[in-house]
Formats: structure tokens, C-alpha cells, sequence
């Protein structure tokens, strides 16, 4: 029997006071009596309503600059004292304790504390106590105990109070189950912090947390259930992203699209310019530079015309009309964009199944951050590969030196090639790429393909030859053997970055040599499974 339980008194302790006018108004109309601390005592004051601070509940003032206030057994015992267990009974009649039937608390704002960059002391001071203690308290004994944890809750809470004078069973079990998730998220936020300000380089226990952004319509597959969770940092992304138009996005929009702007985000527009880059099965199928965002879009597309049908589009710029239009040449998925000014957003109108999304600004591609994979019985868990290289960093093992725009391309080639699926090989030419090859299990295979979709290139632009003749080639990963770096040459390559280290480096230069080919070592992978 879903039995409603009265709610005749209520404590009340917000650290966001969004909705707490309403939810406080419907409560004193209600009858509840209306306990509470600090400023939210104060704002209860202000709105004209009778309270009682809880520190006339506990005969203690709140003390320790507002550290210590709820912790006491006349607020726990009234939380936790089971209504139907004559023991519990008789020991709140002994010690004066009243039974609290709702309790309303949302915690310091540590996670938006730690997100602006505040220093350890300011992070430390706004893990809430208190707070945590109470709500499991009040969720433990949810038979008896309404526990409210977000404002989101609200309105629900006040219509089934204002229609039955109480809370269901139902109801009291769903806001425990939101309860208990809130407070592990909070310790999960906590605990990951003093683990990143290096308390543990590998922690002995890892936990990790989100909140529901959508669900969506099903995971990688229809028969998959699937849903959007958000981890709180703020990162512009698809977790700030503000969708202009077009139907809700699938679980691979979202995946596509998350490694669209991770990749164009790695050009600063500030240093390089207008950047576009095309996503297909989240592997690149062409990016460029350019000398506006419709030049840019061009140029990308023109890599792979083929690919790039269906795609996601992602620039690291505002996205004006003219490169709107261009792109509502072709089917697209997804465009995603910093912002988005009014022409483009009137053009993409028309096209109903494009969805526009603006994040607000473009995530820092150098911020650490952890990459989690889930394997059967646990998770792999790693820094996110944030590694960058410079025209510093390059060391020149070859006779034949790069030119200043050899060295130009092979760092674009390069960064273009840590967002491809492994093993990876990136053709580029003048600031674009001109072919790609992905996900292959042998390099020379990825080295194939990439030169075929050159040869494609060429064709579809009506090209006298492949511009894969002339380009500058990156690989992902050493070449272990000759053969991958030979098969380049072939296509016509010129220069060649790779991370160096196997033990062929020796036989492997010596080609590179033979072949009149300039090579340069990074001392850095990019894997990408």
C-alpha cells in the first residue's frame, strides 16, 4: 500500500535557495511547522514565515563559524527514530526529541567551488558536513522521513503535500534513491579532488559520479539503453552545449561529436586561425585552416567528399552565414560550434534535421582530466592524452632537412593524427589534410588507405594527380618496419613525423634516407583504441 506519511514538521538548510521561496510559502500554508539554520533562517524571515532556528531545538548555538550546527542527536534523533518501535518512542519522549518528517538540504557548492579554480583552502572549507550526515540520515528511514536534495524536487514535493497533507511511500523511496546518489557524487567530487591535488598518484579506491543530462533513445545499437551524464567540471563541450534546433541527440551524435570539437579545439583560432574539422564513427575524415570558416569548411571537405556525408561538423570559431550555407550543402549531422550568429542559425532553420549546437567558448585541450573505459569486473582508468609537441620538440634524423612548411604541415599532420583511431596515418598539404587512414591493424594497411583516398580526392576535384604527391605524412605510432614508411613514399610524401623509439629505427631512417625522404622523431605516441 502506497501510504502517505504527514508532514507536520520540516527542516530546512539550503545552500542554493533556488525555489526555496515556493517550497517554503507551501509548507507554512500547509501547517508544517518549519525548522532551519543560518541564512536560509534569515531568507525563511524575510519572507514573512515563522521559524525556529535549530540551535533553540539543540539548546547549542551554531558555533565554529557555522561548522558545527545540525550535528546533534535532537536533529538526528528526530530524523532517524523509528515511529513504530515503542523503544525509539520513549526515548524522544525522554530527551525532548521531536520528529522531523521532512528534511530539505542541499550541500556547500564544493563541486562549482573546485571548477573556478579555487585555492585548497576554499575547497576544504566548502566540503559540507552537516549537510551529508543528515541526508542519509533522513534517506535511511525514508519509511518515515521525506529527504529533498534538489531543487528540481520541488514541485512535486508541493503538490502531493498541498493534495494529501503528506508523502507517498513512492515518493519518499524515489527522493531517498536522489538522495543517496547526491551524496555519493558529492564524496565522489571530494575524494577525486585530493586525489588530483596528489594525496594518492594511484588511489586505492576510485569513485566516480554524474548527473543526468538526458536520456536518450537507445546506446550504439537499438536494443542498447543509454543516457547523458554530465561530471560537473563545466568543460565547454557537450555537456554546456545549448541545442539551437533539430531532434534530440543519439548516443553516437554525441560520441561523434564529443571527437569532433576535442580535435578542432587543439587549434587555438587565436594563433592559427579558422579551423574546421569533419567527423565520421568518430575518426576524422578531413580538417583544414583556412582564411575564414567557409574557406576552412571547403577545404575539409574536399578530403573526403564521400565520408563526409552524414558527418559531424565542428569549428573552432563563431559560425557565420556563408559557412552555413556551405554546409547545408550536404547531409550533416551535427555542426558544433563556440557560437553560432544570427544568419547562420536562420539558414540552418530550414534544414530539420541538422542540429546546431554552441558550447560558449572551447575546452582547453592541456587541462588534465581522466579518460575511464569500463572492462568486464572493473575500469581502466588514465590521464586523457593532452601531450602537445612544437617546432622545439622535433628532433631531424634524416640527411634531407624539413622546410619551414614541411615542419608547418607535419605539426598539423601530427595533431590531426592523435584524434585518429589507431594505427593512424595523416597525408596533409598546406594546412589540410588530403588523406586519412584509420583503425587498421597493419600500419602499411592504414598507409594504403590513406594514399587511396587521395587518389579519390584527386578524382573528385578533377586533380591531375594525387595531392598525397608532395604532401607531409604523420603516423600515429613508430613504423616497426620499413615497409609503412616506404608505402608513403610511394604515395608521394615528402617528410615524415613519427614518434621514433623502435628497434628499427636504424633500418627505418636508412629508408627514409634512400628514399630522399625528411624525417622527424617526436618521442611521443598517440595510441588510440
Amino acid at each position: 500500500m502506497d501510504e502517505a506519511i504527514a508532514v507536520r514538521r520540516a527542516l530546512i538548510s539550503v545552500s542554493d535557495k533556488t525555489g526555496l521561496d515556493d517550497l517554503a510559502g507551501a509548507l507554512a500554508e500547509a501547517g508544517v511547522e518549519l525548522l532551519s539554520t543560518g541564512g536560509t533562517a534569515g531568507r525563511l524571515r524575510e519572507l514573512g514565515l515563522d521559524v525556529r532556528d535549530v540551535s533553540d531545538v539543540t539548546g547549542f548555538p551554531e558555533m565554529m563559524d557555522g561548522r558545527v550546527k545540525t550535528l546533534h542527536p535532537a536533529v538526528h534523533g528526530g530524523l532517524l527514530a523509528l515511529r513504530d518501535n515503542p523503544a525509539h518512542v520513549a526515548a524522544m519522549e525522554a530527551h525532548g526529541i521531536g520528529p522531523i518528517d521532512l528534511l530539505v538540504v542541499n550541500l556547500y557548492p564544493f563541486e562549482a567551488t573546485v571548477a573556478k579554480g579555487a585555492a585548497a583552502a576554499e575547497a576544504i572549507e566548502n566540503i559540507d558536513i552537516g549537510g551529508p550526515a543528515m541526508i542519509r540520515a533522513a534517506a535511511k528511514n525514508h519509511r518515515f522521513v521525506g529527504v529533498v536534495v534538489d531543487p528540481e524536487d520541488y514541485p512535486a514535493v508541493i503538490a502531493e503535500i498541498g493534495a494529501v497533507g503528506g508523502l507517498s511511500d513512492t515518493t519518499r523511496r524515489r527522493l531517498a534513491s536522489v538522495a543517496y546518489a547526491r551524496t555519493a557524487a558529492y564524496d565522489a567530487a571530494v575524494s577525486s579532488w585530493f586525489a588530483a591535488e596528489g594525496a594518492e598518484d594511484v588511489p586505492r579506491r576510485r569513485a566516480f559520479s554524474g548527473r543526468l543530462v538526458q536520456p536518450l533513445r537507445y546506446g550504439e545499437n537499438p536494443h542498447q539503453a543509454a543516457a547523458f551524464y554530465t561530471d560537473g567540471t563545466g568543460s565547454p563541450g557537450l555537456a554546456t552545449a545549448v541545442q539551437h534546433q533539430g531532434k534530440a541527440l543519439s548516443y553516437n551524435n554525441i560520441n561523434d561529436t564529443d571527437a569532433a570539437f576535442r580535435l578542432v579545439a587543439e587549434f587555438d583560432p587565436k594563433r592559427v586561425g579558422p579551423a574546421v574539422a569533419i567527423i565520421k564513427h568518430a575518426n576524422p575524415c578531413g580538417v583544414a585552416l583556412g582564411a575564414s570558416y567557409s574557406e576552412a569548411f571547403a577545404r575539409a571537405f574536399e578530403c573526403d567528399k564521400t565520408s563526409a556525408f552524414g558527418g559531424i561538423v565542428a569549428l573552432n570559431g563563431p559560425l557565420d552565414g556563408d559557412t552555413a550555407r556551405a554546409i547545408s550543402g550536404i547531409f550533416t549531422e551535427v555542426v558544433i560550434a563556440p557560437e553560432a550568429d544570427e544568419a547562420a542559425r536562420e539558414i540552418f532553420a530550414a534544414k530539420k534535421n541538422l542540429r546546431l549546437l554552441t558550447t560558449g567558448g572551447l575546452p582547453d585541450p592541456a587541462a588534465p582530466r581522466q579518460a575511464v573505459r569500463q572492462v568486464l569486473g572493473g575500469w581502466l582508468v588514465q590521464d586523457d592524452d593532452t601531450g602537445a609537441i612544437g617546432p622545439q620538440d622535433l628532433q631531424v634524423v634524416t640527411e634531407a632537412l624539413p622546410s619551414e612548411g614541411q615542419i608547418a604541415d607535419l605539426l598539423f599532420a601530427w595533431t590531426v593524427a592523435k584524434h585518429v583511431k589507431s594505427n593512424a596515418i595523416v597525408y596533409a598539404r598546406d594546412g589540410r589534410t588530403v588523406g586519412i587512414g584509420a583503425g587498421q591493424m597493419s600500419r602499411v594497411d592504414s598507409s594504403t588507405i590513406a594514399a587511396l583516398k587521395a587518389g579519390r580526392m584527386a578524382t573528385d576535384l578533377g586533380l591531375a594527380e594525387s595531392p598525397a604527391i608532395g604532401s607531409v605524412v604523420a603516423s600515429d605510432a613508430f613504423f616497426p618496419f620499413p615497409d609503412g614508411l616506404l608505402a608513403a613514399a610511394e604515395a608521394g610524401a615528402t617528410a615524415v613525423i613519427q614518434p621514433g623509439g623502435s628497434v628499427r629505427d636504424a633500418e627505418v631512417i636508412a629508408a627514409a634516407d634512400e628514399a630522399g625522404l625528411a624525417m622527424v622523431f617526436t618521442g611521443m605516441r598517440h595510441f588510440r583504441h
